[in-house]
């Protein structure tokens, strides 16, 4: 191990896509602990909520590959395409997907005649992300990806 780098991957740029990742989960579980008073430990593996850990990893990866490459290199072009097409279905048809489960839960809660074993369990309803949920993520993944590409690159 010669460096920070070596650490976990070997790869810078995947190690600061990795740990913004980890950090957003973990906001998403202090913030579920604070605001609702629980402890919820599937957060720290759930999608959707507060930041957005898609939005974070990208933006890690993006703004990482930008600082060490430069911003017209080619591999940046392709992490920042990445970076917008993940946070545009983080904020967009995840969301709606969500709201599909939540209506179809909500029928199926008043749906007083069918099977119950038909039904089965309900869906998942938290599957995407508010715009500001996805500026969060974003802000949190450009931070530590410009501040790691630094402080190690």
């Amino acid at each position: 191990m010669n460096n920070a780098v070596d650490i976990f991957t070997g790869n810078l740029i995947l190690n600061l896509s990795i740990l913004a990742w980890a950090m957003a989960q973990v906001v998403k579980f202090f913030i579920v602990l604070v605001v609702e008073r629980r402890l919820d430990w599937q957060k720290i593996l759930a999608s959707g909520g507060m930041p957005s850990s898609h939005s974070a990893t990208v933006c890690a990866c993006a703004a990482s590959t930008g600082y060490l490459y430069g911003t017209s290199s080619p591999i940046f072009a392709v992490a920042a395409v990445l970076a917008v097409v993940v946070m545009y279905d983080a904020a967009n048809v995840r969301r709606a997907v969500g709201e599909q489960g939540r209506i179809l839960n909500r029928i199926i809660e008043n749906w007083d005649k069918i099977d119950p074993n038909f039904v089965g369990q309900s869906l998942k309803e938290i599957l995407g992300h508010t715009l500001f949920q996805v500026v969060v993520g974003a802000l949190l993944g450009v931070a530590i990806g410009l501040g790691g590409a630094w402080l190690w690159g």
